[in-house]
């Protein structure tokens, strides 16, 4: 059962350009979240321990930023794996979407930019047919994220 807009041969397309991304989990993690600071400075205040790093160098460096971006990484590859099982998926996105907008009170739209980096980044690497084959997957979890926040009160 999919509340996914996506038919069973997109389910598997996505899964196969995102495998390709996955492979390198932790740099293509940290090239994202680098990019992301880097292009949007305001998304840094929300992590105390990356507030002082200017440099793209010095962030690509630090283990506390590779460390976060293998976690994103993780998060969206769980995600990827239960994209035909909509309970599954929920039960990914729904804490995930709860602790971004109680504890943590990261704003929504950021969500968004990774999402779009990560995208880029698979068309630089990898062509424009593996960007297309994810850009569903990204909207579904902007989507859900988003749903999240507003039951949440944003």
């Amino acid at each position: 059962s999919s509340i996914m807009s996506l038919s069973e041969v997109e389910v598997q397309s996505a899964r196969g350009a995102w495998e390709k991304i996955y492979v390198d989990a932790e740099d293509n993690g940290t090239t994202v979240l680098v990019r992301m600071f880097t292009e949007h400075p305001d998304t840094k205040s929300y992590f105390t321990h990356f507030k002082g790093m200017d440099s793209a160098e010095e962030m690509k460096q630090s283990d506390q930023v590779r460390g976060h971006g293998k976690k994103v990484f993780n998060a969206i590859n769980d995600m990827v794996q239960h994209l035909d099982n909509s309970e599954a998926f929920l039960g990914i996105v729904t804490p995930l979407g709860k602790k971004h907008a109680t504890q943590l009170k990261i704003d929504p739209k950021n969500f968004r930019i990774i999402c779009d980096i990560i995208l880029q980044l698979m068309e630089e690497k990898f062509g424009g047919d593996c960007k297309a084959s994810f850009e569903k997957v990204t909207n579904e979890i902007c989507t859900h994220l988003n749903n999240i926040y507003k039951e949440e009160g944003w």
